[in-house]
């Protein structure tokens, strides 16, 4: 396998620059270099666009070829998915401070906020963070890193969608230990590439994306989080909230009464995630619930 002698980043478990050519996507986003750590496998895309320049007003609002969906024209559907995120949270913590990173609008920390926790945003675009802060989210417009949040001061850490894309990892996950009480919650959700749906798929996988950089499992991350002090850990394949939920926010985006069809493969996706052969998932949806040490 070609070396990519090029790539001089280093990867967050093992701490080596030691990488090598995996293959070249051939989904939707074809022709992406992905390389792979030689000594833990971790993933990673190299060469990879200019992060900053993917992240413009038109992504935010759905427009561009590569996008998100705009939370705010659904977001009485989205909310269920929301407050279901936030109730299974508070299973574990009750209250606090609740970090989001890579806030978008502010609508998830709405939901946290209305359950009585203190919110902080954290988003890279302006034209996101702007909208959230004159609704009345405090949210912090640049990196992490910039924002210089205290020493262990919040109880709860979310990254929905969010981890595949940084740069710099090592140094942002210790960032995240940081700012994270003893005892606090950081949540994880992101793909899986231990499971099944990623293996088979390959180089087709629908996760590799211009703005993915880095790709982990259930197994890297919590190698890489205890080596950082999180000592326990609750990992749901596929996602954390009940299914019911899902399929209420998928109708933000039905136009026709046969669209409810959809729900008899989303509920199949659903359960089917939560399967298993030979020990690993059978898909790559996936959430992690990690715990600081106290």
């Amino acid at each position: 396998m070609k070396v990519l002698d090029s790539l001089h980043e280093e990867c967050p478990l093992d701490k080596r620059t030691d990488w090598q050519f995996l293959y070249k996507t051939t989904g939707k986003y074809s022709g992406l270099s992905i390389v792979e750590c030689k000594h833990c496998k971790l993933q990673g895309l190299f060469p990879r666009p200019n992060q900053k320049e993917l992240y413009t007003k038109d992504y935010y609002q759905g427009k561009a070829d590569y996008t998100y969906i705009d939370e705010r024209d659904h977001k009485k559907f989205f909310q269920y998915v929301w407050k279901a995120r936030i109730r299974n949270i508070k299973k574990f913590v009750n209250s606090g401070n609740f970090l989001d990173i890579g806030s978008s609008f502010g609508g998830f920390l709405e939901s946290a906020k209305g359950e009585g926790f203190q919110v902080q945003g954290v988003e890279i675009s302006e034209y996101a963070s702007r909208y959230a802060n004159d609704i009345g989210i405090p949210t912090f417009n640049g990196s992490l890193v910039e924002a210089k949040f205290p020493n262990n001061h919040f109880h709860v850490i979310t990254m929905i969608e969010v981890i595949e894309h940084i740069e710099n990892p090592s140094f942002f996950f210790q960032e995240l230990t940081r700012i994270l009480k003893p005892g606090g919650l950081l949540l994880l959700q992101t793909a899986n590439f231990d499971g099944w749906q990623a293996k088979l798929e390959g180089p087709n996988y629908h996760y590799y994306m211009p703005g993915h950089v880095f790709y982990y499992s259930d197994t890297i991350l919590k190698k890489i989080l205890t080596n950082l002090g999180f000592g326990r850990f609750v990992s749901y394949f596929g996602v954390d909230f009940p299914l019911y939920a899902k399929l209420q926010k998928s109708r933000g985006s039905f136009q026709k009464w046969k669209d409810y069809l959809t729900w008899f493969r989303i509920a199949y996706y659903h359960f089917k995630s939560k399967w298993k052969r030979n020990g690993f998932p059978i898909t790559s949806s996936y959430v992690l619930y990690a715990f600081k040490n106290r």
